[in-house]
């Protein structure tokens, strides 16, 4: 079968025939209809990221998984060939989160294995490539508004980079009821997708007036939230400044670089506070899911374009060009 594979090693990445893996004890066979691709396969392959776990020198990428189930290994019950499932990005081992496509064989094939209990059942009516960005691209942004930030209805928010993580938080902040909405990105089009997924103001964070914008839609009283999905210092210092009294930055954007909190008194006197995110917990995903079965959510803007998995190189260089502005490409084997 294909795969798309990444000799850690070296960073080379290719797609390539591989021999097609058998379900073990515990385990699933899905055939794959769609698979996302992610900022964070890009790092895979620049190298900004490597794998805590991974046994070996070579993985197949791809955490972002939805197909059929096609055959079962010992002990599996519960699951019958045909079913449309997704599959988490991840589980635990050993007391350790490892990550599908990063620390063990991923999505970005004709033929991925999954432990049973990692299998989430979707709807007839949710479309493959819909369905597989949910982990990830749609869990991480509603884990860290649900859960890290405890966003309540009315509350003022920020979303900084409004790309594949980003467009999705604007669209579930609207969901939960924030108001007012305020997405920042210097890109004109990432501006105008925040607006058409139900953001209340579009800001270029260079624009002169942008401190009384947000002063005007928050009534003077600043963001309650502040989300960092682009990983970017500047960024950071910007959505510090915009903060309420016990005003949130989120951190969800990963960077490297060190954060700064320039007027250390000021912070501690507004009893602000700033909070790491990485990724979501399985319930995120099957809410998600449950959400979309009900009509409450719609992803058919969020996938930007479908291509064969043959020409994953080609998704990986439009993502890193950030060619047309992607939410999500989405490879079909």
């Amino acid at each position: 079968m294909l795969a798309g594979r990444l000799d850690v090693s070296s960073r080379s990445f290719s797609v390539e025939e591989v021999p097609e893996p058998q379900p073990g004890p515990g385990e699933v066979r899905v055939r794959v209809r769609a698979a996302g691709v992610c900022l964070s396969d890009l790092h895979l392959v620049e190298g900004s990221l490597t794998p805590l776990h991974l046994p070996g020198d070579v993985v197949t990428l791809g955490h972002e998984v939805a197909g059929e189930v096609e055959s079962l290994g010992e002990g599996v019950t519960g699951w019958e060939p045909g079913q449309r499932v997704l599959l988490q990005a991840g589980e635990e081992r050993g007391g350790a989160v490892h990550t599908r496509g990063v620390d063990y064989d991923g999505g970005w094939a004709e033929l991925a294995l999954a432990t049973a209990s990692t299998l989430v059942p979707i709807p007839d009516d949710l479309p493959f490539e819909q369905a597989a960005i949910i982990p990830d691209a749609v869990s991480t942004p509603w884990a860290a508004i649900s859960a890290t930030a405890g966003v309540r209805p009315a509350q003022a928010v920020g979303v900084w980079g409004v790309g594949g993580l980003g467009a999705h938080a604007v669209q579930l902040l609207r969901m939960a009821g924030a108001a007012p909405i305020v997405a920042v990105d210097p890109v004109a089009v990432a501006r105008e997708r925040a607006l058409a997924l139900g953001a209340d103001v579009a800001l270029d964070p260079s624009d002169e007036a942008f401190g009384d914008v947000v002063g005007r839609e928050t009534r003077g009283a600043g963001l309650a939230v502040a989300f960092d999905f682009a990983g970017v210092p500047a960024v950071r210092e910007q959505a510090l400044a915009t903060l309420s009294y016990r005003g949130r930055l989120v951190l969800v954007g990963l960077a490297d670089a060190p954060l700064t909190v320039r007027d250390g008194t000021r912070f501690s006197y507004l009893r602000q506070q700033v909070l790491g995110h990485y990724g979501s917990e399985p319930q995120h995903v099957t809410e998600l899911v449950a959400l979309a079965a009900r009509g409450r959510l719609d992803f058919s803007a969020s996938v930007s374009d479908v291509l064969p998995l043959a020409d994953a190189q080609t998704a990986l260089d439009r993502l890193g060009s950030k060619e047309g502005s992607p939410v999500r490409l989405v490879l079909r084997p």
